[in-house]
């Protein structure tokens, strides 16, 4: 079994027809260190799809990637 803790819950990115929210959280799996967190949850948190998980390293790189891309 799986041990999660949402440690930080970020924000909503965006919701689905079956009322899932694509979330962005900062989350500790299996007792390591927290992580950020790309994932559908269910509106309770109980059930949850396959996901991605960053580093802060991670993170900062996909966001001065972004940031590069929007600002052209």
């Amino acid at each position: 079994m799986i041990k999660y803790e949402i440690v930080k819950n970020i924000g909503v990115v965006s919701t689905g027809k079956n009322e899932w929210n694509k979330e962005l959280n900062i989350i500790a799996w299996n007792d390591n260190a927290p992580k950020f967190d790309i994932r559908d949850w269910s509106p309770d948190h109980v059930k949850m799809s396959k996901g991605i998980t960053l580093t802060k390293e991670e993170a900062e790189n996909i966001y001065m990637l972004l940031d590069k891309y929007f600002r052209g």
